[in-house]
């Protein structure tokens, strides 16, 4: 057994023991101990500040992109937003007992299916501190212990952050071992990700590089989450006024993460009267445009849109960067979805209910959007509180994943003797 091995046996072990003490808490011992996560991560912010800037800094001297700079950084305002995201769980039902279904049968057996903890769960993330706290807060609301492998761009920040939130926890009387944080190299990865039967579920959150590998390597159950190009259509019948709106709101608002749009498509008849006004003002707001040759005949004076290749409209840049084509109609921009999309959220801008209609019932995405920003698919937005990621697969869960997308059911049977003739 590889160091490596023996140190994820471990931790997992300890989450086991965790998770069933954490299985038999009240909705109410749940919800006051994530208000002491909150306030102890309020405490904590000057010293996860000054542990983020050193992430920052070794991120800027190694060269890191803007965009990724972005996801690590942590201000005091920034977390004050995630301590308010654990009050915000603590606000949520709690999934844990609910009854998704039930009956009695003739013969007066009662069977229903309740919802369970998953008991332990891994996650592998990249340069997303706020996600170390996301996470420990769904997996306490919905008694599931996690260990947690963050991106080694952000060690110091996830350091300060786990050990605030196990201090926490034994505060409140509860096992520090509810949150671990596995460090170590590609070993340590490779071990959790084939820890199967210590570890019930693997959730990566990152980058197409790091889901792809850990879907592939894992032997552990894996949710795969998060790869974005998302895409906004222009339709013929749209407001482009709206349509002006939406398109910046979903490309700039904060193009770092993975409902940013990466790709614009416009229909051919609204393309004169759309574009140039478009990519003036994307271009304004910084974005690097990425054109076919119809668009690039649209560009007013001044504004660059550099030729597009299929991997431009294939690439999640999360980044001030966009392609853009012009399409003949709605079956064309699918069929560009179809294409490059990764089944994430598509919007269409239309106001013809038929198109819309197609749009949402042709166009294979964990969501699709009529008339609003891409940014929306995001589980704060949905009413779900913090979100544990975006799944884009179809079994389990699909899109914003929250409390009950961390449960499994189980079947309670209760009779009075009952046997089966």
């Amino acid at each position: 057994m590889s160091d490596s091995t023996a140190v994820v046996r471990d931790l997992a072990q300890r989450a086991r023991t965790a998770s069933r003490h954490l299985a038999l808490l009240t909705r109410a011992d749940k919800d006051a101990a994530l208000l002491a996560l909150a306030d102890a991560v309020d405490a904590a912010t000057d010293r996860v500040v000054a542990a983020n800037a050193e992430d920052l800094q070794r991120g800027r001297e190694g060269g890191m992109a803007a965009g990724l700079l972005d996801r690590l950084a942590l201000d005091a305002d920034r977390v004050a937003a995630v301590a308010q995201a654990l009050r915000d769980v603590a606000g949520l039902p709690d999934p844990v007992g609910e009854v998704v279904r039930g009956s009695t049968l003739a013969n007066g057996l009662q069977i229903r299916q309740v919802r369970v903890p998953m008991g332990v769960i891994g996650m592998i993330y990249e340069a997303r501190p706020n996600v170390t706290v996301d996470a420990a807060g769904l997996g306490l609301k919905s008694g599931n212990a996690m260990i947690l492998r963050g991106g080694s761009a952000a060690a110091s920040t996830n350091r300060t952050l786990v050990d605030t939130l196990r201090s926490a926890l034994a505060a409140q009387g509860l096992p520090q071992d509810a949150v671990q944080l596995l460090e170590g190299g590609h070993d340590a990865v490779t071990a959790l990700m084939t820890a199967r039967g210590l570890v019930d579920l693997l959730i990566p959150r990152g980058g197409a590089g790091l889901i792809r590998a850990v879907v592939l390597e894992s032997t552990v159950p894996v949710i795969e989450t998060g790869v974005g190009n998302c895409h906004v259509y222009v339709d013929a019948a749209a407001d482009l006024g709206k349509a002006l709106a939406i398109t910046v709101n979903s490309k700039t608002h904060r193009p770092s993460v993975c409902n940013s749009a990466e790709s614009l498509l416009v229909h051919r008849e609204v393309a004169e009267q759309f574009l140039p006004k478009a990519l003036a003002e994307l271009a304004g707001a910084g974005v690097v445009l990425h054109g076919d040759p119809a668009t690039a005949q649209l560009a007013t004076e001044g504004i660059e849109v550099l030729p597009a290749t299929d991997e431009d409209f294939d690439a999640e840049y999360l980044d001030l960067q966009m392609s853009v084509a012009v399409v003949d109609d709605i079956d064309a921009a699918m069929e560009h979805v179809r294409r490059h999309g990764s089944g994430h959220t598509e919007a269409i801008v239309t106001e013809d209910r038929g198109a819309a209609r197609r749009w949402t019932a042709e166009v294979d995405a964990a969501a699709v959007m009529v008339n609003a920003s891409t940014r929306f698919t995001d589980g704060g937005e949905f009413g779900f509180g913090a979100e544990i990621g975006i799944s884009t697969q179809k079994l389990h869960a699909r899109g914003p994943m929250a409390l009950p997308e961390l449960t499994t059911t189980k079947w309670v049977v209760e009779g009075d003797g009952q046997i089966r003739g």
